[in-house]
């Protein structure tokens, strides 16, 4: 089997470019099922890294909610609001806040578009003060 053919595998099993297939197959020195070992791993890597960050953005969300004096918590993607949670909701807002497509995406699924993408949490305090904060996802 020729180097083409192994790329067009990879390709196909994986969904990958000709450039990572074959960065994969030389890192591999040629062995097929090395390389296709390589890129699940790296795929994987990548997932956990999102699921973390996730992770981390919603523990944000609760740890701003248990401190009080917050009337509402937004999760925007620019100008548009991906989820608003009312503190008055406390950890049941959060709970239901999974159940969000956007949220559900950048805590669990981990794909590469919702990591991209800046986000920020914009706070707002019951004197009317809006606080914004920048989301590294």
């Amino acid at each position: 089997m020729n180097e083409l053919e192994k790329i067009d595998i990879i390709r196909q099993r994986l969904n990958v470019t000709y450039k990572e297939a074959k960065e994969a197959l030389d890192m591999a020195k040629g062995d097929l099922v090395q390389a296709l070992v390589i890129l699940e791993e790296k795929e994987n890597n990548l997932t956990e890294k999102l699921q973390e960050r996730g992770n981390q953005l919603l523990a944000q969300i609760k740890q701003l909610i248990q401190k009080g004096n917050i009337t509402r918590i937004k999760l925007k993607k620019g100008d548009e609001t991906v989820l608003e949670i009312p503190a008055t909701l406390g950890a049941l807002g959060v709970l239901a806040a999974l159940a969000s497509t956007e949220l559900a995406v950048i805590a669990g699924l981990g794909t590469v578009a919702a990591w991209a993408n800046k986000y920020t949490l914009e706070i707002e305090r019951p004197d009317g003060q809006k606080e914004e904060k920048d989301v590294e996802l």
